[in-house]
């Protein structure tokens, strides 16, 4: 009987992910211990479960959160946060507890029904896998819309489907952007009653061939160095592509122009030492210059995924207050409603 030499790696990107020869691809469990935070005393008490949007794939779930005060009695409605979790579009989960405790506090101290949406991840699913996973998602939330009293009991008695924020870590933040550029073109198909009202992209991965000042000058990241995400876009984008793919690139040659999509408001976060960080102030920038609105917010002393990390640091509480101030200034502005 012939014997065939064991699998070897092809593709390494070290203490995260290995493809092996054999197309098995290994993450680390370096991916999950990330540090666990300890919620401070007296923080809301937060109810979760989990559902399936996507009965066709079975990573197709996602944790809804309510606030355990919260009740219908007082005919008050919650503002709904679909989050999309980091990962770089090739791991993560919301069972991880840092997104886990970010939609825990998010949900408890804004407060509002938060929907954290698992999503296909790349290289088993290629992209736009995952990107078709996340308007699936928007979907789903039409369809408890519609259901009204039918659908969801939670969603059916707290959700304000009007008020509809799309958010998102590294990752995920790309995945917020490629959902409004869908969304806003008309890809994602009828929405109403559900208003999509603004969009919040937490250090979104982006990337492009030509390196920007903070990719070029900074020190690797706890989380991200050039190597890292160079290996990361050379397994997530088609053969031969480059970084400046529309999968990568807002604005490269082949990206979709968005000078005239309704795009709803934006918040972007950055932080200082996050060599991602020139990217996202270019990308709000170029925003502005179309009309659109767009919020940078830098954050000094901080590096990429911070928000994850340190949920219960001062920094953490101050992007929960941004967002909240946030979804409190756009809850009666007209925006896009597919």
């Amino acid at each position: 009987m012939a014997s065939f030499p064991p699998p070897h790696v092809v593709e390494d990107i070290p203490q995260l992910l290995q493809i092996l020869s054999d197309g098995t691809v290994v993450r680390s469990a370096y991916t999950y211990p990330l540090p666990i935070p300890t919620p401070p005393p007296g923080q809301p008490v937060v109810q979760w479960k989990d559902v399936v949007y996507d009965a066709s794939h079975d990573v197709c779930k996602l944790r809804v959160y309510k606030p355990q005060a919260a009740s219908s009695s007082s005919g008050e409605k919650l503002p709904v946060i679909v989050y999309y979790h980091g990962g770089g579009y090739i791991m993560g989960s919301f069972e991880m507890p840092c997104f886990h405790n970010c939609c825990l506090r998010l949900a408890g101290e804004l407060p509002a029904v938060v929907l954290s949406a698992d999503y296909r991840l790349a290289p088993e699913h290629p992209l736009p896998a995952g990107l078709d996973d996340a308007a699936n998602v928007l979907r789903w939330v039409r369809g408890q819309a519609v259901a009204a009293e039918d659908g969801d009991p939670w969603l059916a008695e707290l959700a304000d489907f009007g008020r509809v924020f799309v958010a998102g870590d590294s990752g995920g933040g790309g995945v917020v952007h490629h959902t409004a550029v869908r969304l806003a073109s008309g890809q994602v198909g009828r929405l109403d009653p559900v208003r999509v009202a603004g969009h919040v992209l937490l250090f979104p991965l982006f990337g492009g061939e030509e390196r920007t000042a903070s990719e070029l000058e900074l020190p690797p990241g706890q989380f991200l160095s050039l190597p890292v995400t160079d290996k990361g876009w050379r397994i997530l984008l088609p053969p031969g592509s480059t970084r400046d793919h529309p999968f990568a690139n807002p604005f490269g040659p082949e990206s979709p122009a968005m000078d005239s999509l309704p795009l709803p408001p934006m918040l972007v976060v950055v932080a200082e030492y996050d060599l991602l960080c020139d990217r996202a102030a270019d990308y709000v920038a170029r925003l502005k210059a179309m009309g659109k609105s767009a919020e940078l917010v830098k954050f000094q002393g901080q590096d990429h995924g911070f928000f994850s990390v340190q949920t219960y640091g001062d920094a953490g509480s101050e992007v929960v207050r941004l967002i909240k101030r946030f979804v409190h200034d756009n809850g009666g502005v007209a925006a896009v409603s597919a």
